[in-house]
């Protein structure tokens, strides 16, 4: 006996403190802390699905104590009564909002307690009353939903069935119709410029031929920039003076802007005379001697006193430091009889074949 009395001591001692400890965690778990404590009363007008004895309160988010009492009201059947143990210093109010909320993926039920606007108790907190629906679970909500829904199509029955009955009608009608309705479309389409463009009809300008052996050949590297132009030039379209739009030139283009295709046919031009010292653009080279700057005046069509094509370049030479060799103005017109794109490239042609004749004189002369 005397020695197993030590035995029993020791093993009465350990199970004592393991219930100890396991009393104190529930007893701090449930109370929520040490400090004095508050008891409100809480009632709900519905169920409270899966709410326990023990559930925690939380205030604003922070749990501040836990159900102590929980039971139905014996003069209603749909209400169910609540006792809460809160720390004293928490801020109930008689305005203070009363909810149900699941937490966690277990959906565990908790009082949840929300501040109202009173800053300062005025008195005893009376009964708490939790809002309409506070104890309304997700899949509960989702049901009433479904069942207005229901409800409603219930309702409207014959005009659903109506409305049913006109789309099929207006979708066989579409079916029957289909053929014209492409047609309407296509129409509508044309009226508004849509669908696919019609086809351009491109003209290009052509470089002076049959200028004669070369009496004089160019002396140095001559490079033949783009010109410039303004704005209003820099277009493939026809020009008018004044402007105005005549039938088939809608959808005549030239072959390139106006002064890339004067550079062209002026560097073919100067070919044609002497294709072996012929000048080039000023990318195709690196420095040179000399440079043959053109700005585009005039390249139009003028009307006013019956159709015209009107050509104005002012040109200059200038060598490789940037002094200016030589300038000149020139300018030359074709009359024509209709005003179709047609006669009038043939117009532009001539005139141009004029003034590249001159140009490319000039130049040698001036080198």
């Amino acid at each position: 006996m005397e020695t197993r009395a030590p035995f029993v001591v020791v093993g009465a001692f350990v199970l004592a403190t393991i219930v100890a400890v396991f009393g104190f965690v529930y007893w701090l778990h449930n109370t929520g802390g040490l400090g004095p404590r508050t008891s409100y009363h809480v009632q709900f007008d519905g169920s409270v699905p899966g709410l326990l004895i023990g559930a925690g309160v939380l205030f604003n988010g922070i749990r501040v104590g836990e159900v102590t009492d929980l039971g139905l009201a014996p003069d209603s059947p749909r209400r169910v009564n609540a006792t809460i143990s809160v720390a004293t210093s928490t801020p109930v109010r008689a305005d203070t909002k009363v909810g149900l909320e699941f937490q966690g993926l277990t959906g565990v039920p908790v009082i949840a307690l929300e501040g109202g606007m009173q800053l300062a108790n005025s008195g005893p907190v009376p009964t708490l009353i939790a809002d309409p629906g506070a104890g309304q679970s997700m899949t509960q909500a989702a049901r009433d939903a479904l069942r207005k829904v229901d409800s409603v199509l219930n309702e409207n029955s014959e005009p659903l069935k109506e409305t049913i009955a006109n789309l099929k009608v207006f979708s066989e009608g579409l079916a029957r119709n289909t053929g014209k309705i492409d047609s309407i479309l296509a129409g509508v389409e044309k009226m508004t410029g849509g669908g696919t463009p019609a086809q351009k009809i491109t003209y290009d300008l052509r470089a002076p031929q049959n200028l004669g052996p070369a009496a004089k050949t160019l002396k140095g590297q001559l490079a033949v920039p783009e010109p410039t132009a303004v704005a209003m030039l820099e277009t493939q379209r026809f020009l008018f003076s004044p402007a105005k739009d005549y039938p088939g030139f809608a959808d005549a283009i030239w072959a390139d802007a106006i002064p890339k295709l004067l550079q062209a046919r002026l560097i073919e031009g100067f070919e044609n005379y002497d294709v072996a010292h012929a000048p080039l653009r000023v990318a195709d080279l690196g420095q040179t001697d000399f440079q043959l700057l053109i700005d585009v005046r005039r390249y139009r069509i003028a009307t006013d006193s019956g159709p015209v094509a009107e050509i104005g370049l002012s040109a200059r030479i200038v060598d490789k430091n940037g002094k200016v060799v030589a300038s000149r103005l020139f300018e030359d017109s074709e009359k024509f009889d209709k005003v179709e794109p047609p006669a009038a490239v043939s117009a532009f042609n001539e005139a141009f074949g004029r003034i590249a004749k001159e140009m490319i004189s000039w130049t040698v002369q001036a080198l």
